[in-house]
């Protein structure tokens, strides 16, 4: 059972809906790469609000995903992409199935 995890809400720009998808796209590609991420989810949860969800199995995986190349491209494209500020949620997984 992964043990860690990351959820940021992403509130797209008007008109910048379909530039966030395909960042999200973009995104769960350059995840396969990444060896201690376990899991990785970008998701459309209502008009103009997407969010990322992903997992790992310790908080090493964790750490090099938030210091690795799709945090880089986050926030390279945050200002220009996403209405609000990021927040970026470490989450502790206490269950699963």
């Amino acid at each position: 059972m992964a043990k860690y995890a990351l959820y940021v809400s992403l509130k797209a720009k008007p008109g910048k809906e379909k530039d966030v998808e395909a960042f999200l796209k973009q995104g769960a590609e350059m995840a396969k790469k990444e060896g201690g991420t376990v899991s990785w989810f970008g998701l459309h949860e209502d008009e103009g609000l997407y969010s990322v969800f992903d997992t790992f199995n310790d908080e090493a995986g964790r750490d090099a995903h938030l210091n690795g190349e799709i945090a880089k491209a986050l926030m390279a494209k945050a200002s220009e992409l996403f209405a609000d500020p990021l927040k970026i949620h470490k989450i502790d997984i206490v269950a699963d199935k």
